[in-house]
C-alpha cells in the first residue's frame, strides 16, 4: 500500500474551541476520499490477522472510521454512546473532562464474551474517553485487543490515562 500524507489532510485550526488551543480537525480526511480510503485500508492491513471478534466505536467520529472497517472485516460493530442514547439494558462509565465529567454507555450483550475487541476513535487527546470505553468493554467481559485512532496527540500525555491498553495511531503530533 502506498503511503499517504495524512498531515496534509488534517486541518489545524488555531484558537478553537478556545484561545491558545490548536485544534486538529479530521474532517479533512473525510473530505479527501484518497485519505479516507488510506486510513481504512491501513486499518485492514494492521488488524487482518488479529482474530478480532468485534469493533467498538466511540461516538460520534469514531463511528466514521469503525463502520467501514467493520464492514470490510466482516465484524460486528459495537456502539459506545453518550449517556441516554442507547435503549434497553446498558452499562455505564463516567470519566473526567477538562471541566467536569461525562458518561458513556454500551449494550453489554453487544460485546462478545471473551472476544477480542478493537476500540476506535477519531483522535486521541487526553485519553479519558478511551480509557472509559476500554473499561466498559472489560465490564461486559470482552478483551481489549487494541485502541486505534488515525490521529494521536501524545504531548497531552494520554498514555498516562490510557495505561496498559495498547494504542496504534497513524500520525502523531508532538506539540501544539
Amino acid at each position: 500500500m502506498q503511503e499517504y500524507d495524512l498531515d496534509g489532510a488534517i486541518r489545524k485550526v488555531p484558537d478553537f474551541p478556545k484561545k491558545g488551543v490548536l485544534f486538529y480537525d479530521i474532517s479533512g480526511i473525510l473530505q479527501t476520499p484518497e485519505a479516507y480510503n488510506y486510513v481504512i485500508d491501513k486499518m485492514v492491513d494492521l488488524y487482518k490477522d488479529k482474530n478480532l471478534s468485534a469493533v467498538a466505536a466511540i461516538e460520534s467520529r469514531g463511528f466514521l472510521f469503525a463502520s467501514p472497517f467493520a464492514v470490510k472485516m466482516g465484524l460486528p460493530l459495537v456502539l459506545i454512546r453518550k449517556k441516554g442514547k442507547l435503549p434497553g439494558k446498558v452499562i455505564s462509565r463516567s470519566f473526567a473532562l477538562e471541566y467536569g465529567e461525562d458518561t458513556i454507555e454500551v449494550h453489554p450483550d453487544d460485546v462478545p464474551t471473551g472476544g477480542k475487541v478493537l476500540v476506535i476513535d477519531d483522535l486521541i487527546a487526553t485519553g479519558g474517553t478511551l480509557r472509559a470505553a476500554c473499561e466498559l468493554i472489560e465490564d461486559a467481559e470482552g478483551v481489549v485487543e487494541n485502541i486505534f485512532a488515525p490521529v494521536g496527540l501524545p504531548f497531552l500525555n494520554y498514555d498516562k490515562v490510557i495505561g496498559h491498553y495498547p494504542v496504534t495511531t497513524l500520525i502523531d503530533y508532538h506539540s501544539e
